[in-house]
């Protein structure tokens, strides 16, 4: 049943730190899957709560834990926020363009979390904290001082710095950005980048809406986008260190998202080198593009008759 202990284990086992995964944090959990003390872990629901009447009068109600009204921040800042960057919360993902400041702002469940946590008590429950653990980190070892010191630092087009977590892929996106953008896409804008551990580490929302491209999409994103305005190319970029080149079926789905954006769209698998890219040759598309950090100053087109630029729709 959904105990506090229960969510305590979950917690911990999805790799939350001691401070996540005190009582408070584990009362939270069970909010946001909407259980009581009698429910089992397998009718949790992805609801749309709000701090105080979502969460903490759900507490009281139905545990008879009165947090004080004050402990409101605590709420947000102590536990909410790490359970987003832990990937256990979504913050506003029914109303993704509320304001920072909207009394209708919320959190919900991740669709991960939720069927990790739909899992527990049952056979299958360490192979789902597995998978949940494999694709999103564990938030205990993302705040280790040490993971801190082997951030990789990125140069952004406008100058800014921003540190990814340790990783191949990682390494490969840093080289999108500060070898492939200049040579290939020179003057063009970073409208997203993702980060293995956190999803949206780069977002332009306004330049995205403006291109008619849908913000609520991230997860489907190429990993690095960028936008050249004098030519009207939209850059898509999937940064390719175990899967994930520019396949026929990844371009469909890509169409299928971006058909109100009127770009031009030049498709790229990024590969950190010779070897990587041979495990993936068969299935990339053609015309799209292919690039090589190790050799950063050429390009490999998969164009048939048609030099570099942006690929014609079906």
């Amino acid at each position: 049943m959904a105990s506090v202990d229960e969510a305590q284990d979950i917690l911990r086992t999805l790799g939350l730190p001691p401070a996540q995964s005190n009582e408070m944090s584990a009362l939270t959990l069970i909010s946001l899957c909407a259980l009581g003390p009698h429910d089992p872990w397998t009718k949790a629901k992805r609801t749309r709560c709000t701090v105080t009447k979502g969460i903490m009068d759900y507490v009281r109600r139905t545990f008879g834990k009165d947090y004080a009204p004050n402990t409101r921040e605590t709420f947000r800042r102590q536990v909410l926020h790490q359970f987003v960057q832990a990937h256990i919360a979504d913050y506003n993902p029914f109303e993704p363009n509320l304001p920072t400041n909207s009394p209708r702002a919320h959190y919900a469940v991740t669709e991960a979390a939720l069927a990790a946590v739909r899992a527990y008590g049952s056979t299958k429950w360490k192979e789902a904290a597995r998978k949940f653990v494999t694709e999103h980190g564990e938030l205990k070892v993302l705040y280790s001082p040490e993971r801190e010191k082997q951030k990789v630092p990125i140069t952004l087009p406008d100058g800014q710095e921003v540190r990814l977590s340790p990783g191949k892929h990682n390494e490969v996106q840093k080289a999108i950005v500060e070898e492939f953008a200049p040579r290939f896409a020179p003057g063009s804008e970073l409208l997203y980048m993702g980060d293995t551990a956190k999803k949206n580490l780069v977002v332009n929302a306004d330049a995205l809406a403006a291109l008619g491209i849908p913000i609520t999409d991230h997860d489907k994103l190429p990993d690095v986008v960028l936008y050249d305005r004098v030519r009207k190319w939209l850059f898509l970029v999937e940064a390719v260190t175990s899967h994930g080149p520019v396949s026929p079926k990844r371009i469909v789905e890509l169409e299928a998202m971006l058909k109100r954006c009127k770009a031009g769209f030049v498709y790229v698998s990024a590969f950190p080198d010779m070897t990587e890219f041979k495990k993936h040759a068969k299935d990339i598309a053609w015309e799209t593009e292919v690039w090589l950090a190790d050799v950063s100053d050429h390009l490999i087109h998969f164009n048939g008759d048609r030099f570099f630029g942006p690929r014609s729709r079906s």
